[in-house]
């Protein structure tokens, strides 16, 4: 078992950071609210490699460049940077080779954290 089963995105406007995690990852990403935490879901499937998490609008969350990294893995980290400056986001590291681990990339989302990419071409 991997010891990872769930994140959160730290968010100051939760309806810009759920359009551009949508746009990103192609994905729908569900609303909620479960008491003083605003939410929206990434998708999940039980039983499959990963985990998931949601956006998080709340006191004591700070979107941050520093601290934890997420990696989100997608089959072209060029094709997904270039949707990340398309929906508003910078790239802060393009596509990096990481010997027989593959690649990977960083960028800036519309919220301010710094979130990477890894791919196996």
């Amino acid at each position: 078992m991997n010891p990872v089963n769930w994140f959160e995105i730290p968010v100051v406007d939760l309806g810009r950071a759920r359009s551009f995690y949508e746009g990103v990852f192609g994905v729908s990403l569900t609303p909620e609210e479960l008491g003083p935490f605003k939410m929206a879901f990434f998708p999940m499937e039980n039983n499959v490699y990963g985990s998931t998490g949601a956006l998080m609008k709340a006191d004591g969350y700070a979107p941050s460049q520093t601290g934890i990294m997420i990696y989100f893995s997608v089959e072209s980290i060029e094709g997904t940077l270039g949707t990340v400056v398309a929906k508003g986001g910078t790239v802060l590291l393009p596509k990096t080779a990481i010997g027989q681990y593959g690649f990977i990339g960083h960028f800036a989302d519309t919220e301010g954290n710094r979130i990477g990419l890894h791919s196996m071409q």
